[in-house]
């Protein structure tokens, strides 16, 4: 059988198959190709000159290529030095044109925000993309979660996901929900499972078919409102129906010992994050999804993780810091660099114990960990690092730089990588001619 057979109904309606051993061990036994973006808002430290402190930029201030050195900001990422890779010169094509604060709403997308569409805000992004061509494969077709949950608001998103419709993906920051919803601990028996699962897909439908004959009688900001409403209501569904399919195939074994389902974003920002990257970890190694998304961070000040410096020792709020001129200031966001780059290394780490058929999870997951802005909302020169795939034709080591470089060329290069031959993405012009990526 045809690895890309579907099922032809009535209307020319097409259902595309699963993974089937009638298509052969070569397709059958495949392995999982994963994607993970991993955002902080308000950019990094790049520390000016005059204050000597270099050694703390983020980007890599000396050597360049194989030979850049790690800064002090970054040196967590050093035992992964052949799995990572600074890209610099990275923007959108569309950020100077835009308000600096919706630099996340547009970070996995790369739209016109500054000038949509007549009925639209944003346009699909990355994460999004990937999991509707892997979803078949998957119990759940993406992950999205956020510091704060929910969407937030426009400029001042609490996701960074964004559907095919350009609506934000309702973000989730709760371990032990997260846990329940994704590895099922509280499930009940299978055959009341099922029955609660069916009640509860036909409520939302009945609800969505409701809204829609609503909306015609609303005026402007009431549909807003309401198509916002709807987005949350076809997320909900997209989770129901994908919870119905796999509800009798058990879940692999795994160890949930290490995890704290208590942490929360009011607690220690260090033990959270941790508990939320194992999630992740977790979640690939189950192969419950293949696409997740996570904003550590917020724009403008907004959500708690603002004080985190705080709770750190440092100096000021995050956002504050971000705006630091003074060496003191400057030094201090650094170090909550420093403090952001420990947790991501914790998960990369997860990520190379945890095995697949064909080695670490890691060498098939493309990570991507980056920010909206370079620093003080500047819309140049985004500050991103790529990790993993090695797979997926991914070389890393190297620090890599093209400035006005296209973040969709990247993005394009990425889809390509995990075999998602699509022509472009958002205002790419091709992919991105960069020795990282081997497939084109």
């Amino acid at each position: 059988m045809d690895r890309r057979a579907f099922l032809r109904g009535v209307g020319g309606v097409a259902l595309a198959l699963p993974v089937l051993e009638a298509m052969g061990a070569e397709v059958a036994d495949r392995i999982p190709r994963r994607f993970c973006a991993i955002y902080t808002a308000n950019g990094m430290s790049l520390p000016k000159t005059e204050h000597g402190i270099d050694e703390w930029s983020w980007f890599p201030a000396h050597g360049s290529g194989a030979d850049f050195q790690f800064g002090k900001s970054t040196e967590p990422f050093h035992p992964f030095r052949k799995q990572v890779s600074f890209m610099g010169g990275l923007e959108h094509a569309n950020g100077p044109k835009a308000d600096p604060h919706i630099c996340s709403d547009m970070w996995l997308t790369g739209a016109p925000l500054h000038n949509p569409k007549p009925g639209t805000f944003n346009a699909v992004g990355l994460d999004q993309v990937i999991a509707q061509n892997t979803k078949q494969y998957c119990r759940q077709p993406s992950l999205v979660l956020s510091i704060d949950a929910g969407t937030g608001f426009l400029s001042r998103t609490g996701t960074i996901s964004y559907n095919v419709d350009g609506r934000p993906v309702p973000a989730e920051n709760n371990p032990r929900r997260i846990f329940d919803r994704v590895f099922r601990g509280d499930n009940p028996n299978e055959a009341s499972a099922r029955e609660n699962l069916q009640r509860r897909i036909k409520l939302v439908d009945a609800v969505s078919a409701s809204a829609k004959s609503l909306d015609a009688s609303l005026g402007k900001t009431d549909r807003e409102r309401m198509d916002q409403y709807l987005s949350t209501l076809n997320e909900m569904e997209s989770r129901l129906v994908a919870s119905e399919r796999w509800i009798d195939i058990p879940l692999k074994k795994q160890d949930y010992s290490h995890l704290n389902l208590e942490a929360t974003n009011a607690g220690d920002p260090a033990e959270y994050y941790r508990n939320m990257f194992d999630l992740i970890a977790l979640a690939f190694d189950a192969d419950i999804t293949r696409s997740i998304a996570f904003m550590l961070n917020r724009e403008d000040g907004m959500g708690i993780s603002d004080t985190f410096p705080l709770k750190l020792g440092l100096s000021k709020t995050h956002h504050n810091l971000s705006h630091a001129t003074d060496k003191e200031g400057q030094l201090d966001f650094a170090k909550y660099d420093l403090f952001l780059a420990k947790q991501v290394a914790h998960f990369l780490d997860r990520l190379n114990q945890y095995k697949d058929k064909n080695g670490p999870i890691l060498d098939n997951t493309i990570v991507l960990f980056g920010s909206g802005a370079s620093t003080t909302h500047n819309s140049h020169n985004l500050p991103t690092l790529l990790a993993g795939g090695a797979n997926m034709g991914l070389k890393h080591g190297m620090y890599w730089r093209q400035d006005n470089a296209r973040m969709s060329n990247m993005y394009l290069s990425i889809l390509r990588s995990m075999g998602i031959e699509q022509e472009s993405f958002s205002d790419s012009t091709s992919t991105l001619t960069s020795p990282v990526f081997t497939k084109s």
